[in-house]
């Protein structure tokens, strides 16, 4: 309240009524982040040594480890998971095979933790061989590895409001039940419960007990507060959220899978992205098209090739997040390896849920380079068409013009024939002039004089 300048709490609820952003810097105040690696060494020497041994001796050789840190902070406890479980299981396979998703809802200490870089006093307490091996130093701060920092997600979830992360081998929420009421923790051991894998591991603070839900969880060890997911477990009495009340999935054989391999497969090459920009999937098109595989899950849009080329998509992004409205990109090329050169519509749209909240973002692309090269034919044939009519028009402009000339060679072989034909006239009357002259009868009429005889001698 000092810092918006309120004096009290009336008007304080009045501020928050009309600046409904002020509820997350509120929030962020309130809570409580206070973490560290290997924070309590006592649990993670337990669980290093005893726990998360048979945990993945219960599970089948190669299969997927998921894990969950719920309420991550600034991500040490999701990075000393890592940590631990790379130590056991190697690092080839901890990359292969793990998945940890870290959640909170302070959106600051989320920014923090997908950094993934830490001072010498954050890192106080790491043996100096774990820090050597799995964090780089950069200037004064260290970062942790790349190549594991890629099996981390990062991402804002509400405990007592938004849907559990589903299949979890191990979830550590540590010192945060402690914070809600008896009810509204109920309501959360239940989403947990769902949330876990048969003999899923749960891993709470030292603060917290599990006093009236033995029949969901059992003791592992209740002095390092280690507890398994109780097989069969009826969810009677939990508060579930609405979207799980009613589902039918589970009568449906290997849904889950059905629904996986839909997507991977499609048609169509698709990338989806969490509200924060962090790449959630990509199917089989995706990678072929633009190299986006499983091993980008994880990273943030703005470190993938595919953000920029073959056509900047960050700003699209960008626009389907504050507008929540559907942008389409057209006319984007791509040179293929072979020398042709691909064409693509791409579509963003955002992914809402049932209240018009932001779940993420779909990146969609459509190949229409048949289309595009169609659309070139036909430009060219119109192209041609046109230039033959020019062509044709010309032709016929010339033909006109010759038919013209022919018209006034012909008028003018008609005036001479004219002239000709008046100078046959005279020359038949000159002839008949002649002939009359030179006629017997006029000769004897001019014989009695002797020049008249003497030209007729001659």
């Amino acid at each position: 309240m000092d810092q918006v300048a309120v004096p009290g709490y009336p008007e304080y609820i009045d501020f928050l009524q009309v600046n409904p952003d002020e509820f997350g810097a509120l929030f962020n105040t309130i809570l409580i982040n206070v973490t560290g690696f290997f924070r309590d060494p006592e649990t993670w020497d337990y669980l290093r040594v005893d726990a998360l041994p048979q945990l993945l001796a219960d599970r089948p050789p190669g299969s997927r480890i998921r894990v969950w840190s719920a309420g991550c902070a600034s991500g040490e406890e999701a990075y000393t998971l890592a940590i631990c479980l790379a130590e056991l299981m190697g690092v080839e396979a901890f990359r292969q095979r793990v998945k940890i998703y870290a959640t909170d809802v302070d959106e600051d200490a989320l920014s923090h933790a997908r950094q993934a870089t830490y001072g010498d006093r954050e890192l106080h307490g790491l043996a100096p061989e774990l820090l050597e091996r799995y964090f780089e130093a950069q200037g004064s701060r260290w970062s942790f590895r790349k190549d594991l920092r890629r099996a981390v997600i990062f991402g804002r979830n509400d405990l007592m409001q938004d849907a559990p992360i589903s299949r979890i081998d191990l979830l550590v929420c540590r010192n945060t039940l402690m914070y809600f009421t008896a009810q509204t923790q109920a309501a959360i051991l239940g989403r947990f419960q769902f949330a876990l894998a048969p003999i899923g591991l749960l891993l709470l603070g030292r603060a917290e007990m599990l006093l009236g839900h033995g029949r969901i969880f059992e003791p592992v060890d209740l002095t390092r507060r280690i507890f398994r997911k109780v097989p069969g477990a009826a969810l009677a009495g939990m508060v579930l959220p609405p979207a799980f009340v009613v589902d039918n999935r589970s009568a449906i054989g290997r849904f889950d899978e059905l629904r996986k391999r839909t997507f991977a497969t499609g048609p169509l090459a698709q990338i989806v992205l969490t509200d924060d920009d962090v790449v959630a999937l990509a199917n089989q098109q995706a990678e072929r098209l633009f190299g986006v595989s499983a091993r980008d899950i994880g990273r943030p849009l703005r470190d993938l090739e595919v953000s920029y080329r073959p056509v900047e998509l960050r700003s699209a992004v960008d626009q389907v997040r504050v507008e929540r409205s559907p942008q389409r990109i057209t006319d984007v090329a791509m040179e293929q390896p072979t020398g042709d050169t691909a064409w693509f519509e791409v579509h963003v749209g955002p992914l809402v849920n049932g209240d018009g909240g932001l779940l993420g973002v779909s990146i969609v692309f459509h190949d229409v380079t048949a289309t595009h090269r169609l659309s070139g034919e036909v430009e060219n044939a119109n192209a041609a068409l046109e230039s033959a009519y020019e062509e044709l028009q010309s032709t016929s402009e010339e033909l006109q013009s010759t038919i013209e000339e022919l018209e006034t060679t012909n008028e003018e072989l008609q005036s001479t024939n004219e002239e000709l034909e008046t100078m046959n006239e005279e020359l038949r009357s000159t002839n008949d002039e002649l002939q009359r002259i030179t006629s017997p009868s006029g000769t004897a009429a001019t014989s009695s004089t002797p020049s008249t005889t003497s030209w007729s001698r001659s």
